[in-house]
């Protein structure tokens, strides 16, 4: 296994959280500049393809986030 030292578990943490706080901003984002409300078409709609696109989006930021951080 390998050696975990305090400062690679800081220097984690500290990346897990840049990296979450960049992926709640675009969310926000994402929610800010869509002319319709993505929770309304999701939840009260049914509308599965928003919610596919919502999902992608999702899985492509954290894939960006994660090869950025590395």
């Amino acid at each position: 296994m390998a050696d975990l030292s305090m400062s690679s578990i800081v220097s984690s943490l500290v990346y897990g959280a840049i990296g979450m706080g960049l992926f709640v901003f675009t969310i926000f984002l994402l929610e800010w500049i869509r002319p319709f409300p993505l929770e309304k078409k999701i939840v009260e709609e049914n509308n599965t393809a928003v919610a596919i696109v919502v999902a992608a989006v999702i899985i492509a930021l954290g894939m960006i986030y994660s090869s950025a951080i590395r």
